[in-house]
């Protein structure tokens, strides 16, 4: 069974910084391109980053140069750390694995940023 287990959201600063988590079981974890994603209150899912097997980064016009994505294949982990954020940047974050292989996609069930004084 394939569990992706977001964690590190809640409440910050105007400014702050953030880092947020994810943890993946029941997947070769290695092989697959990770990202997270992000939906926003009355908005559509939009790609935040991804990260692929062999490292390539990839990340949203709106986030370039404040939020940076890294991987540990050894504890199949993935990371989001965010600073300088922005109120817009509120918003569920949501995990992405993606077996290129096969095109399958697996999601976690998100966490909450709230960016707010």
């Amino acid at each position: 069974q394939v569990q992706l287990v977001e964690s590190g959201g809640g409440l910050v600063q105007p400014g702050g910084s953030l880092r947020l988590s994810c943890a993946a079981s029941g997947i070769i974890f290695s092989i697959n391109t990770m990202g997270w994603y992000r939906q926003a209150p009355g908005k559509q899912r939009e790609l935040v980053a991804t990260i692929t097997s062999g490292g390539k980064t990839n990340y949203a016009d709106s986030v370039k140069g404040r939020f940076t994505i890294s991987r540990d294949n050894a504890k199949n982990t993935v990371y989001l750390q965010g600073s300088s954020l922005k109120p817009e940047d509120t918003a569920v974050y949501y995990c992405n694995a993606r077996n290129v292989i096969i095109a399958v996609d697996y999601w976690g069930k998100g966490t909450l940023v709230t960016v707010s004084s």
